[in-house]
């Protein structure tokens, strides 16, 4: 993380946090998912936001919306923010880039909602960042890490997780470069996803292999609405590399590998992007997981001071213990609201320019670890690397936070 001698301030997930109205999935949709807390009869700070929870997204899209709700249940338990409760207006943006544009400038020029959260997928936080740039609004995102997102000179964009895309495999590469020559993979097979998020993270990896002289024997890309992976099952299966790389959101992982196995082909080592964290994911490929690697910028058991809380809450409220999406919706939330309580204010117009200096300044200290951005909204820092083992995700690099070794070469599935 930044060694920069900033300000930091403990985002409000263990002092404030947020009275949640309108968690329902339609367009235009209210309803009251939380309760207005200590906030009392003051008006609400209302939040705009546009998710995927139908369409080919839906599925981590849901989880974003997870995260945003129990963020707002724990700020508006603790009193509120700025003491007024806050007020989620989330839209259904279906995973088309067009509606989420419409979206946000309905929420922006109709609804005069006072802050934005992002939306998930690099597909859609692309187009949604050029209409918040526009109306001159603070844009703090979970899931957007392509490098496109932030080449587009806008100053008002903040990624809330640890690393962008490109950078996700950093550790793995470093550990395979340390390796013994007689047991690094020699080849390497590489599916994506045609989605920047999804490429970008497995060709961070790809080219890192390729500078450590692995040959890249596979590397196909394939639609986002792909369901039918036996063709390039069959050609990864056919070059019999050594290391697999997806490049993947969810369905898609889980496809590709079911064909993969049905094909009975065995890396030495498998990487997957996003898929792996998913709850559903152990269940959905039939339990076999073991070996399978990925990265993530959350663990549940992270020592930052606000994590416990987090998972309390999110517990309390959905059920379930949070994945890697619902902490980086919930880390948007600290990161707005620690701009919100430094600066003191919470609206369109001058406060927002505030809030986006504030940002750029300053550090946040997060369920994810301390965030700080440069100019062009990038964080600096660096992802986990998971593996599961014994049917359990565990995080095995760097090995100063590894909770157990690597297991290489990977068991079969």
């Amino acid at each position: 993380m930044s060694t920069r001698t900033l300000t930091r301030i403990v985002a409000l997930a263990t002092g404030s946090a947020l009275t949640l109205a309108a968690c329902g999935g339609g367009a235009g949709d209210g309803g009251d998912a939380g309760g207005n807390g200590g906030g009392g009869e003051e008006d609400p700070i209302v939040i705009g936001v546009s998710l995927p929870l139908t369409g080919d997204f839906a599925e981590p899209g849901k989880g974003v919306q997870r995260g945003y709700e129990t963020w707002a249940k724990v700020v508006n338990d603790g009193g509120g923010l700025l003491g007024r409760p806050v007020e989620l207006k989330i839209l259904d943006d279906a995973s088309d880039a067009g509606r989420v544009v419409s979206d946000y400038e309905s929420l922006i020029a109709q609804d005069q909602v006072d802050l934005l959260f992002g939306p998930f997928s690099t597909r859609l936080v692309v187009p949604a960042s050029r209409v918040a740039s526009e109306y001159g609004m603070l844009f703090v995102e979970p899931a957007a890490a392509a490098a496109e997102v932030f080449e587009s000179g806008f100053e008002n964009i903040f990624y809330a997780a640890p690393a962008i895309a490109p950078d996700h495999y950093d550790y793995l590469v470093e550990h395979i470069a340390a390796m013994p020559e007689d047991q690094r993979p020699k080849t390497a097979a590489v599916a994506a996803m045609d989605d920047p998020f999804a490429q970008g993270t497995a060709y961070g990896l790809r080219d890192g292999l390729a500078e450590l002289g692995v040959e890249i024997v596979v590397d196909e890309v394939y639609p986002p609405n792909a369901t039918d992976f036996s063709a390039v099952a069959a050609q990864i299966a056919d070059a019999n590399a050594d290391i697999m790389i997806g490049g993947t959101q969810y369905q898609d992982a889980v496809n590709l590998i079911l064909a993969l196995r049905q094909l009975n082909y065995q890396p030495r080592m498998a990487a997957f992007t996003t898929a792996p964290t998913n709850p559903e994911f152990v269940e959905a490929i039939g339990g076999a997981v073991d070996g399978i690697i990925s990265p993530t910028g959350y663990a549940v058991d992270a020592p930052y001071p606000t994590n416990e809380e987090f998972v309390a809450a999110n517990i309390e409220l959905h059920g379930t213990p949070p994945g890697e999406d619902e902490a980086n919706a919930y880390t948007t939330g600290q990161v707005v609201a620690a701009a919100v309580e430094a600066v003191g204010c919470a609206e369109q117009g001058d406060c927002q320019q505030q809030l986006i200096d504030w940002l750029h300044e300053n550090e946040v200290d997060t369920v994810v670890g301390t965030l700080g951005w440069d100019e062009a909204g990038r964080p600096n820092g660096a992802h986990l690397i998971q593996q599961y083992i014994n049917g359990e995700i565990t995080i095995v690099l760097p090995e100063d936070v590894a909770e157990a070794e690597l297991v290489h070469p990977k068991p079969e599935w």
